[in-house]
């Protein structure tokens, strides 16, 4: 008898990832796990893939413990070669595909890849030379037939699910990245809690638009697993480009992050009145800050729930909205913790982490030293409170913090004030160094195509107007075709805003 799709517990306590495939498959062999054009693959034939490519790869060399980096779009081939992987028990270093020689060789050079896959020429780049430039051993195009043989050549699966097996790279917020080691059972923590969080059921279709090679790709896969429901797979997420896929594949659920409901929003205004996925019911993901400007109008102009939470390499979720939250709730903060997650707010106002999606920490032992607390505790570097109903209110970040003539400014709060401006499309608040001032606070802004050109007078007038203290007030105003983002999830990087805008 087949479980339902809303009670994942069956499946809860599985130790390792390929655990988790074998035993899905198992269950619900017929029912469709991943969509990409004109393909279809079912949970059993995902299972029976990944174990041939296992063997192929085994023969190839790779062995339970090789280290092997993947730089691959997110494509049915990518999912197959991650649950491979999985079964051999190698360790898996997933780059994101648009990352070139500085992120690329930084990943190659602190895992020591023993192999690494590739997607050969991709979007007119060639990743098979990037990798040879940069001295890779074992270099194997992946989309030009991944290598099968027989299964009955593998030895047994690996056990332990709290072996490192996975090593993540930071999404780029900063210049240098961290290597974030993670383990079958951090990786299933966190897809089981936001599986229990977003409650799909089996008339549901996903959908997977950003990078596979994100943390939130495992994610994803393991909610996928934990509830049989299937997903679309979109290589590369472009719209309106990509509209005929969703509704081809009937998506009930879609999103990735605050800028994928942006996008969403956008193309919905291109054509009001009609709906833009006729089968959408909700938007969901995390990865940034989500304004409540913006929940608002998801929800009014796109007809569809809008679930947001928070989580980040180092712990894939935290946070998740839930169907059960008020409008309030979900517009003005970032859901509650799942069971197991321990949120602590130090006396500064650093919100703290502990629990089993935690990471296992770093591969310099010294930033581990430096972002655990002898508690076992995680420094996320986010400030935030929790609400008296246990939700997570995030209200900047320790960096995003300006300290002008010796007031505190949060520059969420002026960004989320920025939001509701017609004439701004996305904004970014730093604090740059002033002689006199200490810092002083500049707005960078894009505009929506057609906005009248903006200055800091208008900017700063409506912001008074809309109750923002007069020492909180932008003091200069930049306007950028677009901001800056990370490759994953189309994070804004700050730092290079104020490598741009500070004084020389």
């Amino acid at each position: 008898m087949d479980e339902t799709a809303t009670a994942p517990h069956p499946l809860r306590d599985c130790r390792t990832l390929w655990e988790l495939t074998d035993r899905r498959a198992r269950l619900t062999p017929h029912r469709p796990a991943l969509l990409q054009g004109e393909r279809r693959l079912t949970f059993g034939e995902l299972r029976g893939r990944a174990e041939r490519v296992a063997a192929g790869l085994y023969a190839r060399g790779v062995r339970p413990g090789s280290t092997v980096a993947w730089q691959l779009p997110t494509r049915i081939e990518t999912v197959v070669l991650t649950l491979a992987l999985a079964r051999l028990g190698a360790v898996q270093s997933p780059v994101i595909p648009f990352y070139r020689e500085r992120e690329m060789g930084f990943a190659l050079r602190a895992s020591g890849a023993e192999h690494v896959a590739v997607p050969g020429v991709w979007r007119g780049y060639d990743h098979t030379a990037l990798a040879e430039r940069l001295g890779a051993r074992g270099v194997f195009p992946a989309y030009e037939g991944l290598p099968e043989a027989d299964p009955a050549t593998l030895p047994p699966p690996p056990a332990d699910g709290e072996a490192v097996r996975w090593l993540y790279w930071t999404s780029g917020t900063t210049s240098d990245p961290k290597g974030v080691r993670h383990t079958d059972r951090s990786l299933i923590a966190g897809g089981t809690c936001l599986a229990d969080a977003l409650r799909l059921t089996h008339a549901d279709v996903g959908s997977i638009a950003f990078p596979f090679a994100h943390v939130g790709g495992a994610d994803y896969l393991v909610m996928l697993l934990v509830l049989g429901v299937p997903a679309l797979l979109v290589e590369h997420f472009a719209l309106p480009e990509a509209l005929p896929e969703y509704r081809r594949h009937g998506v009930t659920v879609a999103g990735g992050s605050t800028a994928f409901y942006s996008l969403f929003l956008a193309a919905q205004r291109e054509r009001p009145g009609e709906p833009l996925i006729p089968t959408l019911r909700l938007l969901a993901g995390g990865g940034a800050p989500k304004p409540p400007e913006l929940y608002h109008a998801v929800v009014r102009e796109l007809g569809c729930a809008l679930l947001h939470g928070y989580g980040m390499t180092e712990v894939p979720m935290i946070t998740m909205g839930s169907p059960d939250d008020t409008d309030a709730q979900r517009a003005t903060t970032e859901g509650r913790p799942p069971r197991g997650m321990e949120i602590r707010i130090a006396p500064d106002g650093e919100v703290l982490l502990r629990g089993e999606a935690v990471c296992q920490g770093y591969l310099d032992p010294a930033q581990t030293a430096e972002s655990f607390d002898p508690d076992g505790f995680l420094h996320t570097g986010d400030l935030g409170h929790l609400t008296d109903s246990g939700h997570l209110v995030l209200t900047g970040r320790l960096k995003d913090i300006i300290i002008r003539k010796g007031e505190t400014i949060s520059a969420q709060e002026i960004e989320e004030l920025l939001h509701t401006l017609p004439a701004i499309a996305d904004a970014a608040v730093i604090g740059l160094p002033d002689p006199e001032r200490g810092e002083r606070v500049c707005a960078v802004v894009e505009q929506p195509p057609g906005a009248p050109p903006l200055t800091l007078a208008e900017v700063t007038a409506q912001l008074r107007a809309r109750g923002l203290a007069p020492h909180k007030l932008p003091e200069r105003l930049e306007v950028l075709d677009a901001l800056p983002r990370n490759a994953a999830l189309r994070k804004v990087l700050k730092y290079r805003l104020r490598e741009r805008f500070a004084p020389d």
